[in-house]
């Protein structure tokens, strides 16, 4: 049997060859599956069932609180009809109207509760946007600067001593009870721990290789922090802004408690509760319904915030 023994290139068959491009990108291909960031945030939060339980009752909550008095034109200033002797009965689930009864005054509790939710929601998530924008901004720089660091530090070492309750209290007493009264009295001298957290996460980061050769070549500072360092904190403004506003929520029960939050003319959760603990006893309801709701308004924002700020985490993301 004899072999055909192909000795030049001249014997070769033009048809077995096939002609490629050159591709000067082909070279920066990687062969990795597409990724993206906020997909895989979201992939990772909502694999978490504690997480999404805890969102439905949140989004629930604050639905209801925003919505729901637009609709029953809830005002807990007036009294309804004196002619009406049934309805001046303090009196628990009275009916569909009344699902959670009526108070001493005959107000549908419901009514009143949702009310009060959505001031004290509208005074935590205020007083969490000053707080956040204001101490996001100073320690970014705060964490650059040397200069500023020697006066920011002082000053933090100052306010960080004075309880943020004391602070608030006598501004209220000062500036006199009302929304922007409490919302300034609560963000005043809060934003500064905020810097300062912030700041020490910045500088962690800002003596990264990256970084020094960013300075080395003469880029502004802004562009430093917006590019290269902002989105390394993703996660941790994440988990400041959850502890923020269940937080501020408490604060606003406390004062309004205490006598010194909003004034009688604006309804409130805190509000509810001091208006309502005499009657622990004889009528619980009044009493105790304000305080879970304020508990279960807290814990799921909490909850939601943290496995939020956790799935945002890069360092999660890795395969």
């Amino acid at each position: 049997m004899s072999e055909k023994v192909i000795k030049t290139t001249d014997d070769l068959d033009p048809s077995m060859f096939e002609f490629q491009r050159a591709d000067d990108s082909a070279s920066e291909h990687i062969a990795a599956p597409k990724y993206s960031y906020w997909g895989s945030v979201f992939r990772r939060f909502f694999s978490n069932k504690i997480a999404i339980l805890m969102l439905i009752v949140a989004v629930t909550v604050v639905l209801f609180a925003f919505i729901q008095p637009m609709i029953s034109g809830y005002d807990h200033m007036k009294t309804p009809n004196i002619n009406n002797k049934s309805m001046h009965y303090i009196r628990p689930f009275k009916s569909f109207k009344y699902i959670f009864g009526t108070d001493d005054k005959g107000n549908s509790l419901f009514d009143a509760l949702w009310s009060g939710a959505r001031n004290s929601l509208f005074i935590a998530i205020a007083a969490t946007f000053i707080t956040e924008s204001i101490g996001i901004i100073v320690g970014m720089f705060w964490g650059f600067s040397k200069k500023m660091d020697v006066v920011m530090i002082e000053i933090y070492n100052v306010l960080s001593n004075i309880p943020t309750m004391l602070i608030a209290m006598i501004l209220v007493y000062a500036l006199g009870a009302g929304f922007g009264q409490l919302i300034f009295a609560l963000s005043v001298t809060s934003w500064i721990s905020t810097a300062y957290f912030i700041r020490v996460q910045v500088m962690i980061i800002r003596d990264r290789e990256y970084n020094l050769a960013s300075q080395c070549l003469g880029t502004p500072t802004y562009k430093i922090i917006l590019n290269n360092i902002l989105p390394y904190l993703i996660s941790i403004i994440i988990t400041s802004v959850s502890r923020d506003v269940p937080a501020f929520i408490s604060y606003e029960v406390a004062l309004s408690f205490m006598g010194v939050g909003l004034g009688q003319q604006h309804a409130s959760l805190g509000r509810m509760v001091q208006n309502y603990a005499p009657y622990m006893t004889s009528a619980p309801y009044l009493f105790w319904i304000p305080v879970i709701t304020t508990a279960v308004i807290s814990v799921s924002l909490y909850i939601v915030g943290q496995a939020l700020a956790d799935a945002s985490d890069p360092r999660t993301h890795m395969i």
